[in-house]
């Protein structure tokens, strides 16, 4: 930005239409994709290991010989948990690419972005919200003891 005599004329600072700002748009905006796809990688596994907690204890406790367990509902608590702790991080995982993705196609950035009204997320997007919806199934599942 160039600010004479504290006269504030642009925004926080000046975005010039060259190669190297359009590039190092991109690499922001694939590193918010990169961000979010550990996320859900990240929801995935607390998921499935939460869901899978419960179904290896059920079935262990319907083997001949085992002995009872002293905490029988422990299992079922510690999947819930998982599970809802898989779900919170999806919410706040799209809450912030969507933040990101907004700022990035802001005004403020469309001399280097390169994009015209074309779509804003990608199929990653998507893929979290179908995840949450097997997250939320896989949550009322073991709550009231579906499957």
């Amino acid at each position: 930005m160039t600010n004479t005599g504290g006269d504030r004329t642009s925004g926080r600072f000046d975005v010039r239409p060259t190669a190297t700002d359009h590039f190092a748009w991109l690499r922001t905006r694939l590193s918010i994709e990169r961000t979010m796809m550990a996320w859900v990688r990240t929801a995935v596994a607390l998921i499935g290991f939460g869901f899978s907690i419960v179904q290896f204890f059920d079935r262990l406790g319907s083997l001949d010989g085992a002995a009872p367990p002293r905490f029988p509902d422990a299992p079922r608590y510690l999947g819930l948990m998982l599970i809802s702790c898989g779900i919170l991080a999806l919410v706040i995982s799209i809450w912030q690419y969507q933040w990101g993705v907004r700022y990035l196609r802001s005004r403020e950035f469309a001399v280097i972005a390169g994009i015209e009204g074309g779509p804003s997320q990608t199929p990653v997007l998507y893929v979290s919200f179908v995840l949450m919806l097997v997250g939320l199934f896989a949550f009322f599942s073991v709550f009231f003891r579906f499957l």
